[in-house]
């Protein structure tokens, strides 16, 4: 039981690294946990979005020459659907996590910059509102979330659509591009004093090599949009091949984000695989040095592979092979991870909890779409496949099952850490077994629509060709799958009102996260945890006490009179304590700066010069009442 003291120090501390009253308040929390939570939370209502566009699709290709949506009206909606699911949730969605977590299993107090990560969660909301706004005007983007040229320049598509996904996307990108560059910065220095690199939790290592693609892989996405743009908007022509351009150097930039991006979905999922089987097993993972090294080893091989999507464009033979080869041999570290849990969970005692039956799941969907990966992988193979829905089944497969899955499993597994609620078992079985029947029912048989000759990206077809009894088990499907996802809300809705106590630690998890109340005080951990392992709750360990610790560092964390919120600072390799990292109070700058910017993107879209030289006059001054220095952002 805490003493009076420890119980004062406690509330001060609550205090210090709370919000201030009221709704203004809340807009200028910068804590990692409230920030993490809205990106969850706002990924998934946008996950949400992305579903009802793929069952309104799957309606209209329920059966041949429906018409329940236009031709128009499709290609809106199956561009906004990819668009909605690669760049509204899947990357906000690990983000997110990684924004809530990593700071947890890192036993820091905060994320180093947290107004930074801040301003990146009202980018992303504001990209997201400013992309769907466009339905509001009938100008929803149409081109494919791909947005391939030229059908995307200014002469086949001469309208506001593309340009409001040009904008938005770019938008979202610097949302990205943050999150990233914050969760690089605090797992290379506020780790745990005695959180060498070799005792790193899996999960970071999946954020953290996420966030090292994303800052690599997203400015060519990110260039490729301004020249398109600018393509659009004042007539230059980098991809406009009667003027020196070129159309597949779209489909280059493109893809050299696209492809990282799989594995940028995929590494933090993984992550949450190796929290989750241990846990589940009661034993450390195997091959711990193995999984990790795998995970550095598909970050770098995933940019070699980009050009695999582009099989039918004409590239040279000798080039095709080198892709080839490459595409195949990035199956060999997602093999070394997938032995590893199996070894894991074989020489464990594993508990069938709902948040281990996702993880189950995921082995025998993510293994299908692994084996069709191989295949799309060899050159004429792919040639006979390419543009078909075979393709629609492999990536589905791939990124349903590589990521949706053990997001799944993640939300059973944390949410008692996040609310102190568990979530009820029997609809959480439901849930699984609804989702996974509904899942493959959707996408099994479009392995064979595609093999029948389906192409992709037709909203219509015609009878007589062997399509309809395997289009209409999809969409059956499909409805099974928003059934799965209404139980899954219900379930959370349920939990939150009167759910079962969770207590500090449910699972009987080895991880920091699980070290503090459920869910945690503002400021994380009263002291600067310790550890000396990989599992310190597994060891029997005082995490409070040890001599990785810096008393002077400690005694300043704990004691609130400073009126400083702060963390610890560790060394990038051993984690050896090195100084104090002053971390900002509450500020309603991230948000005035997201709303200028804001104003500068939708002043563009309607070629409007004034409100857009206000709109970035007003974002200056705010960066530089930001960036004057203040006591509080400094390092010690």
């Amino acid at each position: 039981m805490a003493t009076v003291s420890e119980q004062t120090v406690s509330e001060r501390l609550d205090r210090l690294y709370g919000n201030p009253p009221g709704f203004a308040g809340w807009l200028s929390a910068v804590n990692h946990r409230q920030v993490g939570a809205r990106l969850i939370v706002t990924a998934f209502i946008f996950f949400l979005l992305g579903g009802i566009e793929s069952v309104l699709m799957r309606t209209q290709l329920a059966q041949a020459n429906l018409d329940v949506l236009s031709p128009e009206a499709y290609n809106q909606f199956f561009t906004m659907h990819g668009t909605t699911m690669m760049f509204l949730f899947a990357v906000p969605m690990v983000e997110g996590l990684g924004a809530y977590l990593v700071p947890l299993m890192l036993g820091a107090r905060d994320m180093p910059y947290p107004r930074l990560n801040a301003f990146g969660y009202w980018c992303f909301l504001f990209g997201g509102i400013f992309l769907y706004s466009s339905f509001l005007f009938g100008m929803a983007p149409d081109g494919g979330w791909f947005a391939y040229v030229p059908l995307t320049g200014p002469v086949h598509s001469p309208g506001l659509n593309m340009d409001f996904w040009l904008l938005g996307i770019s938008f979202v990108e610097i949302s990205a591009i943050i999150a990233a560059i914050e969760i690089i910065v605090a797992v290379i220095k506020t780790r745990a004093p005695g959180m060498s690199a070799n005792r790193i939790p899996l999960f970071v290592w999946g954020e953290l090599v996420t966030a090292l693609m994303i800052v690599v892989a997203f400015p060519a996405l990110l260039a490729g949009s301004v020249f398109l743009e600018l393509d659009r908007k004042i007539g230059t022509h980098f991809y406009n091949a009667l003027e020196g351009g070129s159309s597949l150097l779209w489909q280059h930039l493109f893809w050299i984000f696209g492809h990282p991006e799989v594995y940028i979905i995929f590494l933090p999922a993984a992550g949450i695989v190796s929290m989750i089987i241990p846990t589940f097993a009661q034993r450390p993972v195997v091959g711990y040095t193995l999984v990790a090294l795998s995970t550095v080893a598909i970050g770098f091989m995933s940019f070699g592979v980009w050009v695999h999507h582009m099989y039918a464009m004409g590239i040279p033979f000798l080039s095709l092979a080198f892709f080839a080869s490459a595409s195949i041999m990035i199956a060999i570290p997602s093999g070394v991870q997938i032995f590893a849990w199996i070894a894991t969970i074989w020489t464990g005692r594993s508990v069938f909890k709902t948040p281990f039956l996702w993880i189950l799941g995921f082995f025998v969907i993510f293994v299908l779409g692994g084996l069709t990966g191989v295949m799309v992988a060899v050159v004429p193979f792919d040639l006979q496949v390419h543009d078909t829905y075979f393709i629609v089944a492999h990536f589905h497969y791939v990124l349903i099952g590589g990521m949706v899955f053990p997001m799944f499993g993640g939300f059973y597994y944390w949410f008692p850490k996040l609310t102190g609620k568990l979530l009820g078992e029997g609809l959480g079985k439901l849930n699984f077994w609804t989702f996974f029947v509904g899942f493959n029912l959707t996408f099994f048989p479009m392995h064979i629509t595609g093999l029948l000759g389906m192409p992709r990206r037709v909203y219509t077809y015609q009878r007589g060709l062997g399509w309809e009894v395997l289009n209409l088990l999809s969409t059956v499907g499909s409805y099974i799958l928003a059934l799965s996802v209404a139980i899954f809300l219900w379930n959370v809705f349920a939990s939150l009102r009167s759910g079962t106590p969770a207590g500090p630690n449910p699972w009987n998890a080895g991880t920091l996260e699980w070290a503090t109340d459920s869910p945690p005080k503002n400021y994380n951990f009263l002291e600067i945890p310790t550890v000396s392992g990989r599992y310190p709750l597994w060891e029997e360990q005082d995490i409070y006490s040890g001599e990785d610790i810096d008393a002077r560092a400690n005694a300043y964390l704990v004691q609130p009179h400073h009126l400083h919120r702060a963390t610890q600072g560790t060394t990038p390799l051993y984690a050896e304590t090195d100084g104090i990292i002053r971390l900002p109070q509450p500020s309603m700058l991230p948000l005035l700066l997201g709303f200028g910017i804001a104003v500068v993107f939708g002043s563009i879209l309607v070629n409007l010069i004034v409100p857009a030289v206000l709109g970035a006059i007003w974002s200056l001054v705010i960066i530089t009442i930001w960036l004057w220095p203040h006591e509080g952002d400094f390092v010690e």
